[in-house]
């Protein structure tokens, strides 16, 4: 039997493309022709992908209208908050749980990004 090994992608519409990817490449360092791709490969803490449901009326999004938000794993979260600051970009906040460290912004298109450095085995 086939199964699902993972997110395969996110996709949205936004009012400018070529402004959305200038964005995720100069502010978050990710970016190509078509937007990001992150490869798979065999990860030693046992990480994944996640695609999770949330209530209708849930408020963890806000404060983006978006219905979606977007999670990326970095591997140093204070050091990639502190890029993030240098280019201007304001932090929503931030959390530590025993799994995680966590930190939210929003794109330039009003989409709120999860950041996650992973701590210890995932969850």
């Amino acid at each position: 039997m086939t199964k699902i090994t993972g997110i395969g992608g996110v996709f949205y519409k936004v009012a400018d493309v070529e402004k959305t990817n200038a964005w995720y490449r100069d502010v978050l360092g990710i970016g190509g022709e078509f937007g990001a791709t992150f490869p798979f490969a065999n990860d030693s803490d046992e990480g994944f992908s996640i695609y999770s449901p949330f209530k209708a009326e849930s408020d963890y999004f806000a404060p983006s209208e978006a219905p979606f938000m977007v999670n990326f794993r970095v591997d140093n979260l204070d050091g990639f908050v502190e890029e993030l600051e240098r280019k201007g970009v304001t932090v929503l906040g931030r959390q530590e749980e025993p799994y995680g460290k966590f930190a939210w912004i929003l794109d330039c298109d009003g989409i709120k990004i999860e950041l996650w450095e992973q701590l210890g085995p995932a969850p």
